[in-house]
C-alpha cells in the first residue's frame, strides 16, 4: 500500500475513536447534554474525516479511468442491479445464520443507529451518505484493491469482506456483512468504478434507516417474525 493509503486508514481510525476523548471535552465545555455532545462530535468527526480522506485521495481521482471502465449508463444499470444482488446475498446469508447456525435476527448496530436517529434525525447523514463513501474507499478501493493485486478475486474479496464484517463489531453477523462486502467488491471489479459500490451502499443504508425510522419497534419485531416464517416455508422448515 502507498503512504496515502495508510494516511487514509489512519484518518479512519482517528475518526472512529476520537469521540472517546473529544465528546467528553465538548460536554464539559458547552451547555449541552452528554448525549448531544456525542452526537455533535460524531457528526463533526465523520464529516471532517470524509473531507480529509477525499483530499488525500484527490491525486487518484485525477487519474483518467481505464478504457473499459463503466460509462454513465452502465453505472446507473449496475447500481440498480447491485442493490438487488446485495439484498439477495443478505437474504441467503440471513437464512444460513437463522436456520443453520441458530443466530437470532436483528442487528444491535442498526438498532443503535435507529435509536440515535430518532433522537437526533440529523445523525441520518452518517449512515446514509458519509459512512458508505468512507467505507467503500477504504474497504474496496484500498484493502480489496491491494489484495487483488497479489491474489485472485475470490480470496481478495473474501479477506476484505471478512475485515469489513469484523470492523462492524458484530461477529455473530459476519456472514451477512461479509456477503455484502463480497457483492461490493464484485461491483467494483465489474465496473472498475468505486462510485458503483458507493451508490449501492448508500442506497441500502438509506432504505434500512428510513424504513426502520418510520416503523415502531413492535412493527419491526412483527416483520422479523414474518420473515422467519417465510424463510421456513421456502426451505421446508
Amino acid at each position: 500500500m502507498t503512504k496515502r493509503y495508510w494516511y487514509v486508514i489512519l484518518t479512519y481510525i482517528i475518526m472512529q475513536f476520537s469521540g472517546i476523548v473529544f465528546a467528553p471535552l465538548l460536554f464539559a465545555t458547552l451547555p449541552i447534554s452528554e448525549f448531544q455532545a456525542v452526537i455533535y462530535w460524531t457528526i463533526f468527526s465523520f464529516a471532517a474525516g470524509l473531507v480529509v480522506i477525499l483530499l488525500i485521495m484527490k491525486p487518484y481521482m485525477k487519474v483518467p479511468a481505464t478504457r473499459d471502465a463503466a460509462k454513465p449508463g452502465a453505472i446507473v444499470l449496475w447500481s440498480i442491479v447491485g442493490v438487488f444482488m446485495a439484498y439477495f446475498a443478505q437474504y441467503i446469508a440471513s437464512i444460513i445464520e437463522i436456520q443453520i447456525l441458530g443466530i437470532q435476527p436483528g442487528s444491535a448496530n442498526t438498532e443503535m443507529i435507529i435509536d440515535i436517529t430518532r433522537a437526533a434525525p440529523i445523525f441520518m447523514v452518517i449512515p446514509a451518505i458519509i459512512a458508505p463513501i468512507v467505507e467503500e474507499v477504504i474497504f474496496r478501493k484500498i484493502i480489496f484493491g491491494s489484495f487483488y493485486k497479489k491474489m485472485n478475486f475470490f480470496l481478495a474479496a473474501l479477506l476484505s469482506a471478512l475485515i469489513f464484517g469484523i470492523i462492524h463489531g458484530e461477529p455473530e453477523h459476519i456472514l451477512i456483512y461479509g456477503s455484502m462486502g463480497f457483492v461490493f467488491a464484485y461491483l467494483y471489479v465489474k465496473t472498475k468504478r468505486i462510485l458503483v459500490p458507493i451508490i449501492v451502499h448508500m442506497t441500502l443504508n438509506s432504505i434500512s434507516v428510513l424504513v426502520q425510522f418510520s416503523l415502531s419497534p413492535e412493527d419491526i419485531e412483527k416483520m422479523q417474525k414474518q420473515l422467519e416464517q417465510m424463510q421456513m416455508i421456502l426451505i421446508g422448515g
